[in-house]
């Protein structure tokens, strides 16, 4: 396993930073497709959300894969790479593993516990498959992370350690009410409708706002979300879909406004919310995009209170953490040792492959030897000697290999396939074919007899 992870999130960069450094879903795509051109890089994954972006690879060299992966990221997020650089951070094979599956339990989110990564741990994963761009390590890694973190949600309380960010940032703008008085009565509007709108959408339904207004680019997405929250059994809230043009208009009757979009440029203008402002209104906004929806000038209108992603992330750092972070951290520490082993024990699998066939080959060779010197021999006894012979390769092979197997599981363990591959003389090329046919790739079926691989 080499598993190389580069990137930057809340709390290794500024929100200004992050905001620019945002990937938009083609440049994700294209940043995939250029990792794997990339000479030291064989499977890649784009973790991107509204705090973080992050790049996995399975490299050959680390030194070489750190400098083309930080050039690529640099590239498509359009921050130059001297600027960037200060701001990015670095895991390697184990630290890799561990960083990951802290972020999929919540620990390294704005809001300590928050759930929704999950989601977009799932959606990562879902679009390097798409993208052909992941194979077995990271397949495995980002499926195994998705078991951490419903295992760290289901055996602990973490989620009583933070919300997701929707409520959380409810929670800022009410002040210190309780969201649900605070907001009861409310008119709302929410723009987009996305994963992030559609649950601030359904929150502020629950919540019992008055009235609802959907507002998003595709006018289908906007309508399919306001059925859903009118469905039997829903929330009841009286909900309704309008254009992105509407928006302005919608703004003068508003009392909250969630803005979530995938938007590259300004959503609200501060002008557009001052006008909306006339009258002596007040308005409260939440701007969960990255990069942002709303205008930053709009914190200094009198009459608005704009909540974003850089609040947010000042207003989370003095939040309590709860007492169940510290299992999470120990259901972590496990499961990466878990899968350290399991990544280790499965590099020796194709060498112990090679040498079970290298050995079936000998016995067949000593068989059709022995058939030549003693033609004699009737159908019964040339099999009782094959399955002698048979019989004695597998006694004598089994222990070794099998405690080869545990060894290799353990730290420092990678080096028990080049002892074996040294002591039996087995042909690299050969076990390099186990590696491709284990992986799905061709070849292996020409370098080791199927049946001899299924004695294993």
């Amino acid at each position: 396993m080499s598993l190389l992870v580069i990137g930057l999130s809340h709390r290794s960069a500024p929100v200004s930073v992050l905001d620019r450094a945002s990937l938009s879903p083609d440049s994700r795509v294209k940043l995939l497709q250029d990792v794997l051109a990339a000479e030291p890089a064989t499977e890649a994954a784009v973790l991107a959300t509204c705090n973080r972006v992050e790049l996995y690879a399975d490299v050959d060299k680390f030194h070489a894969g750190v400098a083309e992966l930080s050039t690529l990221l640099a590239r498509h997020s359009g921050v130059g790479l001297d600027e960037l650089t200060p701001y990015l951070y670095v895991h390697y094979e184990d630290r890799a593993v561990h960083h990951l599956f802290t972020v999929t339990c919540g620990l390294d989110s704005m809001v300590v516990g928050e759930g929704q990564i999950l989601g977009q741990i799932k959606d990562a994963l879902a679009s390097g498959q798409e993208s052909h761009t992941t194979g077995r390590l990271l397949n495995d890694l980002f499926q195994q992370a998705l078991r951490v973190g419903k295992r760290a949600h289901s055996e602990t309380g973490i989620d009583r350690a933070g919300q997701s960010l929707v409520t959380f940032g409810l929670e800022q703008l009410a002040a210190g009410e309780d969201v649900g008085p605070w907001v009861r009565g409310r008119r709302a509007l929410v723009i987009g409708a996305g994963s992030m709108s559609s649950l601030a959408a359904a929150t502020l339904a629950r919540a019992g706002v008055s009235e609802l207004v959907i507002a998003n680019r595709t006018a289908a997405r906007a309508e399919r979300l306001v059925a859903i929250l009118g469905e039997p059994g829903g929330t009841g809230v009286s909900a309704r879909a309008v254009d992105m043009g509407a928006v302005d208009a919608e703004l003068t009757r508003a009392d909250v406004v969630v803005s979530c979009t995938g938007a590259t440029g300004l959503v609200l203008t501060a002008d557009a919310v001052e006008k909306a402002l006339a009258g002596g209104r007040e308005l409260a906004l939440l701007d969960l995009a990255m990069p942002r929806d709303i205008d930053a000038a709009v914190h200094r209108l009198r009459g608005a209170r704009l909540v974003d992603i850089e609040s947010l992330a000042e207003a989370s750092a003095d939040a309590p953490m709860a007492a169940d972070v510290d299992q999470v951290k120990r259901i972590v520490n496990d499961e990466v040792a878990a899968f350290g082993a399991a990544q280790r024990a499965a590099h020796i699998t194709p060498t112990v492959v090679a040498l079970r066939a290298m050995a079936a080959s000998v016995v067949t060779s000593e068989i059709t030897r022995l058939e030549g010197r003693l033609p004699g021999l009737d159908e019964r006894q040339r099999a009782e000697i094959t399955q002698t012979v048979r019989r004695v390769v597998d006694k004598l092979l089994h222990a070794p290999t099998v405690r080869v197997k545990q060894l290799a599981g353990e730290p420092g363990g990678a080096g028990y396939a080049d002892a074996l591959r040294e002591l039996f003389d087995l042909d690299p090329q050969t076990v390099a074919a186990v590696s491709r046919a284990d992986r799905g790739g061709t070849g292996g079926r020409d370098a080791v007899d199927v049946k001899n691989r299924g004695r294993v």
